[in-house]
């Protein structure tokens, strides 16, 4: 914390801030909540977001670039502008705005350099007023606007005839738009060009057209900065649609810096913006680069001729273990990676001592007679023969290739009736895809919880222990996610779109090993294809079934469960260090943000 005040103490050096911190900029980093996939976009580069924020901050603070006494101050800027705005009034240019109250000392979020002054939005600008199309325009709504740089860049030109009931604020070159709906979008612009026909703006949009001294481009700058952004998340009103009204827009106060200033202070913060861009660019770039690196390397495990090869693909892996599996994605990479090798016979040595597989397929198969002779199930419907194209890839000596449906009973769902749906407590607890995660396991809905209070065939029940999987794609990775039914005293409905697997004889293939296949990559890519359906996409027990299954010997299954068990609580323990890691990070770079602002 030392290093980081005597930084925060070079606020009067914001380029020095920012250069001797990089690695905390940088390496600020959070993961979205649907991270998915990795790449760079599904991360939050937290830190260098702080860094924008600092440096607009640092700007309508002043204290981004030296005060300059000899300046015109902005006092005398307000006074100017006072007599602009009253002339404007009385050539009827503009309407006479409603008078405000002073500003109180409490509305002043900061305290303001010699030579500036504090004025609210509506003293500093005005609009041009409204009219209804009556000839072609060029309409400016929110989607026309680029926000992130600032300026209008896909405008739309309509007739008359075509006109929203919206398109009625008149704007012109110079002019601020800020869309009071939704304000935390931030859609803000400075309308940089003379459009041809008239521009007019949405109802959406507050507008301010500065007065002669003050800057659009600072004014933009400011409406984006944190202070302000504080300002209206205070008075803001909704929820799913927050908006905030003309008069509070107007009522918020903005510091007003002499006009030399106002341009220095709008160039440097381009500047340093221009240098976050870089910075940006290299972080992702990094990030996909590492990226690639963990999957080619990953790649060599599952791709491994034998079992020395891959004892040597992973030693390579081994030796750099430390600067290879520093992310989240990487993290998951590695699981999935284990997942495959499992299936795949890679994981553990095989034991020539073991039953092989097809005398366990010769036992399911009487099994599966013996039951269906005892009419516990039904007959199935004779499954095609595996080709040799269909193997994905070749198994140890030992291993059979089979279908799914002829080593494991899939079980569907029930569609029960909506209108038995209830959110106050029953006995009967609504299991739905909601309740997996898509790396699999599961997972309580919490106030999302959905009861039934109608009556239940035992049939559709499930016992604590009991392996279901979603046959739905309603998320992604969520199709064939498995989970076990929790030991929680509650009581489980098997829902429609729910199938529930089961061994045909229990001593020739683990439960648990099963549950491992549900989530290895193979098997997900080939649910997948199983799909049909366009908004949301589902697969079926009879397509399920036809998809191939390793079978291996019993012991050799339980050997490869323990040994997932071991790699996946290593991967656990590396994430939860990660986690705590980038907690560091972030608390450091909202640290070095606080300490830089503070007085």
């Amino acid at each position: 914390m030392k290093a980081l005040k005597s930084q925060a103490s070079a606020a009067d050096n914001p380029t020095g801030l920012i250069i001797n911190n990089i690695d905390i900029w940088t390496s600020a980093i959070k993961t979205r909540s649907s991270a998915g996939q990795g790449s760079s976009k599904k991360l939050d580069l937290y830190g260098i977001k702080k860094l924008r924020e600092l440096i607009l901050e640092l700007a309508v603070r002043g204290k981004l670039v030296p005060q300059n006494p000899s300046e015109e101050p902005a006092s005398v800027l307000l006074e100017r502008i006072a007599v602009e705005k009253s002339q404007l009034v009385k050539d009827k240019k503009i309407k006479q705005p409603k008078s405000l109250p002073e500003i109180s000392e409490d509305e002043k979020p900061f305290a303001l350099p010699y030579g500036w002054e504090w004025a609210r939005l509506q003293d500093i600008g005005h609009d041009w007023g409204q009219k209804k199309p009556d000839c072609e325009f060029t309409y400016i709504d929110v989607g026309a606007i680029n926000k992130e740089l600032g300026f209008v860049d896909q405008p739309t030109v309509l007739t008359e005839s075509k006109a929203p009931s919206r398109a009625r604020k008149l704007v012109r070159k110079g002019t601020v738009i800020y869309s009071t709906v939704r304000p935390y979008l931030l859609n803000i612009a400075v309308i940089n060009e003379h459009f041809d026909p008239e521009p007019i703006a949405s109802t959406a949009f507050a507008i301010i057209h500065p007065f002669d001294g003050l800057s659009s481009s600072f004014i933009y700058r400011y409406l984006r900065s944190p202070s302000f952004i504080n300002y209206v998340e205070g008075c803001q009103t909704g929820i799913a649609y927050p908006a905030i009204n003309d008069k509070q827009f107007f009522s918020g106060v903005l510091p007003v810096p002499p006009t030399a200033e106002q341009h220095r202070m709008v160039a440097k913060v381009d500047e340093l913006m221009a240098l976050c861009d870089q910075l940006e660019q290299q972080t992702e770039t990094s990030i996909n680069a590492h990226a690639t690196l963990v999957e080619i390397l990953l790649t060599t495990l599952t791709n491994s001729a034998d079992a020395t090869e891959l004892e040597q693909n992973w030693n390579r892996i081994a030796d750099h273990f430390d600067t290879l599996f520093t992310t989240e994605h990487s993290i998951d990479q590695l699981k999935q990676t284990v997942l495959q090798l499992a299936v795949m016979g890679k994981l553990v040595p095989q034991d020539p001592n073991n039953e092989p597989a097809s005398v366990l397929l010769e036992k399911i198969a009487a099994e599966k007679a013996q039951r269906v002779k005892e009419n516990k199930i039904k007959k199935q419907k004779p499954l095609p023969p595996i080709s040799k194209d269909e193997k994905p890839f070749a198994l140890p000596k030992g291993w059979e290739w089979c279908r799914l449906g002829e080593a494991i009973l899939l079980k569907n769902g029930y569609a029960f009736k909506s209108k038995h749906f209830v959110n106050e407590p029953t006995p009967f607890v609504l299991t739905t895809p909601g309740n997996f995660f898509e790396t699999g396991g599961f997972r309580s809905r919490g106030d999302k919880t959905r009861f039934y209070d109608g009556d239940v065939a035992d049939d559709f029940i499930f016992q604590a222990g009991d392996l279901m999987i979603p046959m739905t794609e309603q998320a992604p990775g969520l199709l064939g996610s498995s989970a076990f039914i929790p030991d929680d005293g509650k009581i489980y409905l098997h829902n429609q779109r729910l199938g529930k697997l089961t061994q045909y004889c229990n001593k020739s293939t683990s439960l648990n090993f099963i549950a491992l296949f549900f989530n290895t990559p193979y098997l997900r890519s080939e649910l997948a294809k199983s799909c049909t359906g366009t908004t949301v996409r589902h697969t079926s027990p009879d397509r399920i079934y036809n998809v191939l299954f390793p079978i291996l010997p019993l012991a050799e299954q339980h050997r490869i469960v323990a040994k997932v068990e071991q790699m996946m609580s290593l991967c656990d323990h590396l994430k939860a260090r990660l986690q705590q890691a980038q907690q560091t990070q972030l608390h450091l770079a909202d640290a070095l943000m606080e300490q830089a602002l503070t007085p």
